[in-house]
């Protein structure tokens, strides 16, 4: 599949697919509370987006059983939901979600405090988070694709966090995920040269400890293989001549 350019059309189908995602992350994000399972979490994801019309794309993808991933602590991504997982005061949860509005897909990811989080959890997701931004910054047409990716790795570098190697961003459009591939760790080769109209998802995962991960027997949930906790950032933005623009923020 090669990397495809939006048309005026696509991208207004693209940002309206972003915008209702945004809503949903961030009721999402005002539920969370200590004592709800995964399970709670997905069920309100799932209805959030059939209310606004739209299908989660997560669902039965590859044939993924829920329509919110949800992550917790040392998972890393593509947690199962289930009502024997309750959210206690001091974990982190990494909620990764999309859905389909008129055939265009959207995806984001955030990674919340549930409770008083310690300052070592708080300061990997805001660390996570920031790479993104810094990561973005690269993110413009006649620049190339894996300059978001050294950007990403020298901002995270520094901290001593681990940056996940096995999974890594993408692109998307009427398909969930798109060519090209998006790395967040350094590349000694500097990628395609990003054009105005590409749509990418670009999505640091970073561990406290050490990068290396592990598929638990699910064959799904991916979780750090020393235990340490884990953070999760993603949005959907659109290359244009200019600045970048993020498509699924609030």
């Amino acid at each position: 599949m090669a990397v495809t350019i939006k048309s005026e059309r696509e991208i207004e189908l693209m940002r309206e697919s972003c915008r209702l995602l945004a809503i949903v992350h961030k009721e999402m994000e005002e539920k969370i509370r200590p004592g709800m399972s995964t399970q709670d979490i997905d069920t309100l994801g799932d209805n959030l987006i059939r209310k606004l019309g739209c299908v989660p794309n997560c669902k039965n993808y590859n044939g993924y059983p829920a329509s919110i991933c949800v992550s917790v602590n040392d998972e890393v991504v593509h947690g199962i939901p289930t009502k024997k997982r309750i959210l206690q005061e001091g974990d982190i949860v990494s909620l990764d979600a999309g859905l389909i509005y008129k055939g265009y897909h959207s995806d984001a990811a955030r990674t919340h405090g549930v409770g008083q989080i310690s300052p070592e959890a708080q300061k990997l997701i805001d660390v996570t988070r920031e790479s993104f931004f810094a990561g973005i910054k690269m993110a413009k047409a006649g620049n190339r694709l894996y300059d978001i990716s050294n950007a990403i790795d020298a901002y995270v570098k520094p901290y001593g966090f681990g940056i996940v190697r096995d999974l890594v961003g993408h692109g998307i459009g009427t398909h969930l995920h798109e060519d090209p591939q998006i790395p967040n760790f350094a590349q000694k080769r500097r990628g395609i040269r990003l054009q105005a109209g590409m749509t990418l998802a670009v999505e640091p995962m970073i561990n406290l400890g050490r990068p290396d991960v592990e598929w638990l027997n699910d064959n799904w949930t991916v979780v750090t293989e020393d235990g340490s906790l884990s953070a999760h950032y993603e949005n959907t933005i659109l290359i244009t001549d200019g600045e970048p623009e993020i498509l699924t923020l609030y």
